[in-house]
């Protein structure tokens, strides 16, 4: 596959799939400020590397919430990789467990979490969102719980769906809708459509009861709001932590008062997340909030970061300014929708060979002993911050 970064296996994967499903992979919300912000706020931290350092010998492993990783990533919870590729979530389970790193199991999976866990890999995380119901939400714990998940991460910043215009223009569905405005589009994607046509039927594998009938096209907005619960507040995480023995991780947290409160609630990670800027178009970036995250945890618990992560440079600016790992989406579904377990193999090959050359290059031959040093000083200051945020 000729793909020597994660930006080639985004436009292979721009030209593998039909526009309205690509854009809703790359797409945000509203203006997608938030989504440049991911990436732009990267670009201006700025490594401090040193010289005549033995680099002989380098190393990216790291354990988190008790879970021992080649690489400081994990592939964070996406919902509907099946709609990029037959048993996508099964190809990223797999991939993922070849190269010894980190893999979280989306609620909205197009694969169940016992399809995973037996085809797949055995300790992924798996990733919640609590339902209106919440004797299925408690069913889905239960669920994880008997397939072996060693995580179990809540996301919290998504009481409603975020307004997310390309995928309103593009009358998107699930699974996809054809129709006549979009018949020449799809025409052209003939390796996709029939992979399509010949693989599983695309639906929501953790959300539909063994037997029951399919349901037929629907909105990702209308599939939210007929699931997920405004009313969710901390008395569910109290509720989670109180079933769940296991490490609990809370993603979704931009604001260092609510990460103290998640501290104070139990949780044993906080995931530092914009929900790649689907859902508050104008909340900062995540890296931008991570300093003052961390600080504010002050090692109570660990800290993740989810959001822009592009290069293993991004990576190592990450775990310089206190994050223990990072959480990519986008990247692997890139990979995925490029090439099948092939792509996911692929993107994960990037990333490891680039936080090697950056860690050498750098100075820093052991990730886990990184720290600000790493950053031209002033690094965790470089970015706006809101009155009361993170930072």
């Amino acid at each position: 596959m000729n793909a020597v970064n994660i930006e080639d296996l985004r436009r292979l994967a721009r030209r593998q799939l039909p526009r309205a499903v690509f854009e809703f992979v790359d797409g945000a919300a509203n203006d997608e400020q938030t989504l440049a912000a991911n990436r732009r706020d990267f670009e201006r931290i700025w490594f401090a590397p040193r010289v005549l350092v033995d680099v002989g010998e380098r190393s990216q492993a790291v354990r988190v919430l008790g879970q021992d990783y080649a690489s400081p990533f994990v592939f964070g919870p996406t919902g509907l990789a099946g709609v990029l590729w037959p048993h996508g979530d099964l190809a990223t389970a797999r991939a993922t467990a070849k190269a010894g790193v980190g893999y979280c199991l989306s609620t909205n999976a197009n694969a169940s979490i016992e399809q995973v866990a037996q085809q797949g890999r055995k300790d992924f995380w798996f990733q919640l969102y609590v339902q209106r119901d919440r004797g299925l939400a408690k069913e889905l714990v239960d669920r994880a719980r008997a397939a072996g998940c060693p995580v179990l991460c809540v996301t919290v910043d998504l009481p409603v769906q975020g307004p997310r215009e390309r995928d309103e223009r593009n009358g998107f569905t699930v699974p996809p809708r054809l129709g006549l405005d979009n018949v020449f589009d799809y025409a052209r994607r003939l390796g996709w459509l029939w992979r399509m046509a010949t693989g599983p039927r695309i639906g929501f594998g953790n959300l539909e009861a063994p037997g029951a009938p399919k349901s037929g096209l629907t909105t990702v907005a209308q599939h939210i709001g007929k699931q997920f619960d405004p009313t969710v507040s901390w008395k569910e995480i109290d509720w989670l932590r109180g079933m769940w023995s296991g490490p609990l991780a809370v993603k979704g947290i931009l604001h260092a008062d609510d990460a103290r409160l998640a501290v104070q609630h139990g949780v044993d990670a906080v995931i530092v997340s914009n929900h790649g800027g689907r859902q508050l178009d104008g909340a900062p970036s995540a890296i931008s909030a991570l300093p003052g995250i961390v600080d504010a945890v002050d090692g109570r618990a660990e800290v993740l970061v989810d959001g822009g992560v592009r290069r293993g440079s991004d990576i190592v600016k990450a775990l310089a300014l206190g994050a223990r790992a990072c959480l990519l989406g986008r990247a692997s579904l890139y990979g995925l929708a490029a090439g099948g377990e092939a792509g996911v193999s692929r993107a994960i090959e990037i990333l490891r060979k680039e936080i090697d050359i950056t860690l050498t290059l750098l100075g820093r031959p052991d990730i886990a002993a990184l720290n600000r040093s790493a950053l031209r000083p002033g690094a965790e200051a470089a970015f706006w911050s809101p009155p009361g945020g993170a930072g």
